[in-house]
C-alpha cells in the first residue's frame, strides 16, 4: 500500500490533468483489491490518516463492505464508486483508452494493460509459496492455489456440483438447461 499510495494535497491535485487522477485512482481501487483478497486487515490501519476527504473515505469504505449504489443504466451492472461505473460505461461503446506502447493493443482497464505487458516483459511477479510456481496475475495464482488446497469455490445451486473456475460452473449450468 505505501509503494503506491501518494498523499496529494487538494493543490497538487488540481494540478493532475483527468487521465492521471483516473490512472491513481485505478491504481488504488487495484491495490485495495488486492490487498483485501489477501486478507489484509485494514482495522489495524488509520484508514482516515490514508483518505484526505469524507467522500473518498465512503467511496473506500464501500470496497470492504461490498456496497455498490452506482449502477449501469444500460445492463444493471452495479459498482462503489462512480470513477468505476464511468469506466465500465466504456464497455458499451468499445471504449479502450489503455495502450499499450509496445505493440499498439488497447485496453478498457488499466489492470489489464498492466496484466499485458507482462506478456512483453515475461515478468511473473506473483508466486506460490507452496510449489513456487509463477504467475503474471494474481487472479490465476489464487486459482492455481485450489489445486493445493482441492477447493471448489463455484457450486451449482441446482445439483450440488463444485467447480474451480465460474466459467466452468456456466459451462456446466447449461446441462440442467439444455442450452449449448
Amino acid at each position: 500500500y505505501n509503494d503506491v499510495h501518494v498523499n496529494f494535497t487538494q493543490e497538487e491535485w488540481a494540478l493532475l490533468d483527468p487521465f492521471q487522477r483516473n490512472l491513481y485512482k485505478d491504481v488504488m481501487l487495484e491495490t485495495y483489491r488486492n490487498l483485501t483478497a489477501i486478507g489484509y486487515n485494514w482495522e489495524s490501519h488509520n484508514i482516515e490518516e490514508h483518505c484526505q476527504n469524507s467522500r473518498r473515505h465512503t467511496r473506500h469504505k464501500r470496497i470492504h463492505i461490498g456496497e455498490k449504489p452506482h449502477e449501469c443504466n444500460r445492463c444493471g451492472k452495479a459498482y462503489a464508486s462512480n470513477s468505476d461505473l464511468l469506466r465500465h460505461k466504456g464497455t458499451h461503446t468499445g471504449e479502450k483508452p489503455y495502450e499499450c506502447n509496445q505493440c499498439g493493443k488497447a485496453f478498457a482497464w488499466n489492470s489489464d494493460l498492466q496484466k499485458h505487458k507482462r506478456t512483453h516483459t515475461g515478468e511473473k511477479p506473483y508466486e506460490c509459496n507452496q510449489c513456487a510456481k509463477a504467475f503474471a496475475d494474481n487472479s490465476s495464482l489464487q486459482r492455481h492455489k485450489r489445486t493445493h488446497t482441492g477447493e471448489k469455490p463455484y457450486e451449482c445451486n441446482q445439483c450440488g456440483k463444485a467447480f474451480v473456475r465460474n466459467s466452468h460452473l456456466l459451462v456446466h449450468k447449461r446441462t440442467h438447461t439444455g442450452e449449448k
